[in-house]
């Protein structure tokens, strides 16, 4: 995909990956970038930061709530008439175990996994009957390998990841373009405690991650890797499950005492 042109809707524009990508899709000469987050000032913000070149958008959207997923995309095809790529980029992280709590867990469900449906729900029928559009998932590594301090992260990535190829397999031959990215450590306030285990392998930048996205949709590949390595550890996986297990096992004890103190101090100062 060109990005010259097109209509792009981005979740989670406020701050971080999706900001980012609002601003590049913007120099790519998108014709228009709706930014869309629940944040309201960070999200103006991001409009006001798009220069001229290309027509902005702020539009205050809920995710986990599906009423307010079917508004942005209503709004969006009564202005534009089309949505050219669809970026489901929002997200949250919760730190914990099985014992996390059950409000939590459907929360970062809602966020993490749902709000890929509802946009899902939401863009296709358009789409499917133009025959033609892109749809861009934000998971994570999380969701192709693992998660060492979070079993809510790490289920909900692998089920982003797991209705993406879904997506792609069903829709593929209808005209329908579907890319997930997976990114380890990236700069955001997400990451602002140092990014645990994800930066092993180094903190990206946001702008390093907007620069592998645009190439990937060039490209049209379905797995957006801005940290390559990501796909040396899924070959170590399925080549050899048990001896990835017993990796992570060792990564674990490395980092999960530390990345529990760190949450008890978090809660303390909370």
């Amino acid at each position: 995909m060109k990005l010259t042109d097109k209509t792009v809707v981005v979740t989670g524009a406020a701050s971080g990956i999706g900001r980012e990508l609002c601003l590049r899709f913007a120099k790519e000469g998108a014709g228009a970038v709706i930014c869309a987050d629940i944040d309201e000032e960070g999200l103006q913000q991001t409009a006001a930061a798009i220069d001229g070149s290309c027509k902005a958008r702020a539009v205050v959207c809920n995710v986990a709530d599906e009423q307010d997923v079917q508004a942005l995309v209503q709004k969006t095809l009564d202005e534009f008439g089309q949505i050219d790529l669809f970026c489901s980029n929002a997200g949250i992280f919760t730190p914990g175990d099985e014992s996390v709590d059950n409000e939590s867990w459907q929360r970062i469900w809602d966020i993490n996994v749902m709000a890929h449906i509802y946009a899902s729900r939401a863009v296709l029928p358009a789409m499917l009957e133009r025959g033609e559009g892109y749809l861009l998932n934000t998971a994570s590594a999380a969701g192709l390998l693992s998660q060492v301090g979070s079993a809510p992260y790490a289920v909900t990535k692998h089920a982003a990841v797991g209705f993406a190829e879904w997506l792609a397999i069903t829709y593929g031959q209808r005209g329908i373009k579907v890319s997930v990215l997976c990114p380890q450590a990236v700069r955001t306030a997400m990451t602002a405690q140092g990014g645990g285990v994800a930066a092993l392998d180094g903190m990206l930048e946001p702008e390093q991650l907007a620069d592998t996205v645009v190439e990937c949709l060039d490209r049209e590949s379905f797995l957006v890797l801005p940290h390559p390595e990501v796909l040396t550890y899924m070959r170590r996986k399925t080549d050899d499950y048990d001896r990835w297990l017993g990796g992570m096992q060792r990564l674990n004890e490395r980092f999960a005492d530390a990345y529990q103190e760190r949450q008890q101090e978090r809660q303390k100062k909370s």
